[in-house]
Parts: structure tokens; sequence; C-alpha cells
């Protein structure tokens, strides 16, 4: 399905004002056919019959009538025709018998541009009820939009359970595939984001881990959730773009909103956390106390301050190290005797 765009429809105006001016000339021969009718003229019946007709029927030209306003776009068909889309802000004047498709204008998800809640949805209603047209609520919306699908729980490629949402940017870019060759192209796009989502966020694992491919080369990498969440990104709207194309969609961007372990083994990876963050700060405070005793000890000999034999420096090692590595304060013992 290819979308046809209506360009020489752009008569609104022209069109309301002549049957406008037709109504006022309706009222005034319906009143002139009644005078003849009275003097027994005998075109008089048929004016007046004629101009009633008119009165009642004449309303009907101003259903073709159209507004349009910037980045809206209303699809028309005809006795289930499609006929055209106009597109780009104006006011038209099309087929009065034409009708708006938009299978998906009550379709109400997370996003920009739709009514979530009872009293905002009970005054959109009620503002549309008071409006009285139908092509109000048909026409398609070509800004971009946001989707905000609910968070996911997935195992990552370790098997941990993790809760992941994401905020993906799009809009339509072609009315007559998003109207025609899906069912309902919001709701379309909602399940492709679930399903590619779900798709690339088993392929890593939330941290890095040893031995995990992520990228399908063959060789490990450092990739993961938390720390490559770009790449994972441009990923999933690549996985999407390729799902939702058909249905004349564009993916802008989407982005990581939300990522976490879920709720049952959060504890314990934390715990895990903390203990891979203690070991990697007495690696690195066992380095630097070694450190500070090499320079202590050559520094003593250098300046000749003492004489120590092996079994010495050996103690005075031990004891430098329990003090530099120990949680706690250091209790000193003062020795007011020899060293020997």
């Amino acid at each position: 399905m290819e979308e046809k765009i209506l360009k020489n429809c752009r008569k609104g105006m022209p069109v309301l004002l002549l049957v406008l001016l037709s109504y006022v000339a309706a009222i005034g021969l319906c009143i002139l056919g009644a005078v003849w009718t009275e003097e027994g003229v005998l075109a008089g019946g048929l004016v007046l019959a004629l101009s009633i007709a008119w009165l009642s029927l004449g309303w009907i030209f101003l259903c073709g009538l159209k507004v349009i306003k910037p980045q809206e776009a209303l699809v028309l068909t005809l006795f289930g025709k499609y006929v055209g889309t106009l597109r780009g802000e104006g006011f038209y004047y099309v087929n009065p018998f034409c009708t708006g498709v938009n299978p998906a204008a009550k379709t109400r998800l997370k996003q920009s541009g739709d009514v979530d809640g009872q009293s905002n949805g009970a005054l959109a209603a009620a503002a549309v009820a008071a409006a009285g047209t139908e092509a109000a609520g048909k026409k398609i919306s070509l800004k971009i939009m946001t989707l905000n699908n609910n968070r996911q729980k997935i195992n990552d490629c370790l098997g941990n359970p993790v809760e992941i949402g994401i905020a993906v940017m799009w809009r339509v870019t072609d009315t007559a595939k998003a109207v025609f060759n899906v069912d309902n192209y919001k709701e379309y796009l909602s399940l492709q984001c679930d399903s590619a989502l779900r798709n690339i966020v088993r392929i890593y694992p939330y941290d890095v881990a040893p031995g995990v491919d992520t990228t399908g080369d063959g060789v490990a990498d450092e990739g993961s959730l938390r720390g490559s969440s770009e790449v994972v990104a441009q990923r999933i709207k690549e996985e999407i773009q390729s799902k939702v194309s058909d249905a004349g969609l564009e993916v802008i961007e989407a982005r990581i909103t939300y990522l976490a372990y879920a709720p049952e083994i959060a504890a314990v990876m934390l715990q895990r956390q903390q203990a891979s963050a203690i070991i990697d700060a007495r690696k690195m405070i066992v380095d630097g106390a070694v450190g500070m005793v090499e320079m202590a000890l050559e520094r003593l000999g250098e300046n000749h301050v003492v004489q120590l034999d092996e079994e010495r420096k050996a103690a005075m090692v031990s004891n430098l190290l329990v003090v530099l590595c120990g949680n706690r304060d250091a209790q000193p013992v003062v020795n007011s005797g020899s060293l020997y």
C-alpha cells in the first residue's frame, strides 16, 4: 500500500462561502416561491419545493470540509476504497461521503499524545463529543512521540533476572502503511518494542563477565547492560526499526530508562558487589602498604639510622603491614629496653 497525497483539495473556504450563499439564496427563493404559490403562479410550487429540498440536504456538502493542523494527516476512504491522505495544514474540501480512518484513534498507551487517566480521559471524551466532528478523532499525528512501555523482567545471558524499561521516540512516516498494513500501529509498535527488548537483553550480562561474547564475533568482550547502555540502546533501536518499517513507522531513538536486578536476587547481588569492592580495596591497600614498607627500609638503610639484621627486618615488616593494613587504629607498645 503506497501513500497518495491529495494536493488539489485546498478549496475549503470557497466551498464554505458558496454553501452559505446558496443557503441565503434558498431562503429567499423559498419565500418567493411561497408568494408565487399564493398568487397562483405555476412556477411557484416548483421553486418552493427545490428551495426546501436544498435547505434540507445542502448540509451534506459541509461534511466534506476538513481542517488539518500542522503535523497532522487524515487518511480518507470512499466506500472502502483508499482515496488518499490529506497532509499539511490547511482548509480542505473532499467528497462529503469520504470517511477518515485511524484504527489507533482510541488506543491509550503510556506515550505522549495519549490520555492516560480516568479524569483526563473523561475530559477528553467530553471535548470530542462537544466538537461533534468524526474527523477530529481520526487524524493521525505526525509529531515525534515517546512510548514508555512497562518494565519487563528478563533473564540476561548468565540467567540472572533483571528488570529493564525503555523509552522509544518514534513517528509515522507513511500513513497508508500505518493504517492498512497493520491492525493497530500503536499496539503493533508496543509489541515489537517488548520483543526487541527481550531479544537484545538476553545477549548481554548485567555487569561485565569473563568469557561472554556479546557482539557475535566469537571473541569475549566487556559488553554489559550497565556499562554499554549506549550500544545496547542502539541495537534495540535497530531491532525495532527492522520490524516496524512495513507499518510506516520510524524509530528515532531508544533509551534505557530503568535497569536493576530483579527483587528476588537484588540483595544477593548487592552483597556480591560489596564483596568485590572490598577485595579491590584490600588489593589497593596491600599494594600501597608494601610500597611504603620498601621505602621505609630503603630510607633507613641509606641514612644509616639503624642497622637491622634479616630477622629484625622481618619483624619490622610484619609490624608495619599490620599497622598499615589493619581496619582499626594501632595500639603501639613502647619498648624502653634494648632491641636485642
